[in-house]
């Protein structure tokens, strides 16, 4: 009688692979609009455009870098599910990847953390900042921030996934 061993699930799976093209969706969702505000168009800005910068230095890191950032960050979620990211160092993607993981999920929640606070009166804006946070754009704030819980849970589970992978080889 021969017994069958399982063997570990193909690298290709569709159940094994999901989290990565999501994290790298979410990354590419967060890139496009800081490319279209850096190009000055205001859709979806969290918040006044007319009083964010432009032209300048802080304008540039803020839209063009931070949108190339991200673009790059689609790049390492991919690398965690597709064949040519085998040929990278596993630790080193999966350490840089459960890093930033962790810091997108927590910013994003934070953010919401600091929403709840304010509706329930429990912390007041800052003078500078309560016209910024009245603003009817500042809503899109909400889609943003749960872009960074989004990227970064499922960014994690696609490292997590590839490191339990190859533990499994």
């Amino acid at each position: 009688m021969t017994t069958v061993t399982p063997t570990a699930p193909a690298y290709h799976g569709r159940g094994r692979t999901w989290p990565g093209y999501a994290a790298a969706a979410a990354a590419l969702a967060y890139a496009a609009p800081h490319f279209w505000w850096g190009a000055g168009i205001a859709a979806t800005f969290p918040g006044d455009f007319a009083s964010a910068p432009h032209g300048t230095w802080e304008a540039a890191i803020g839209y063009w870098v931070m949108g190339a950032v991200a673009v790059v960050g689609a790049v390492g979620a991919l690398a965690l599910v597709r064949p040519w990211g085998r040929r990278l160092p596993r630790r080193t993607l999966c350490a840089l990847s459960l890093t930033a993981s962790v810091g997108m999920t927590l910013w994003g929640f934070t953010y919401f953390a600091m929403q709840y606070l304010l509706a329930a009166g429990r912390v007041v804006s800052a003078p500078a900042l309560a016209t910024k946070d009245a603003h009817p754009q500042a809503a899109w704030g909400l889609f943003w921030y749960g872009l960074f819980v989004l990227w970064g849970v499922m960014l994690g589970v696609a490292a997590r996934t590839r490191l339990r992978e190859d533990r499994t080889r």
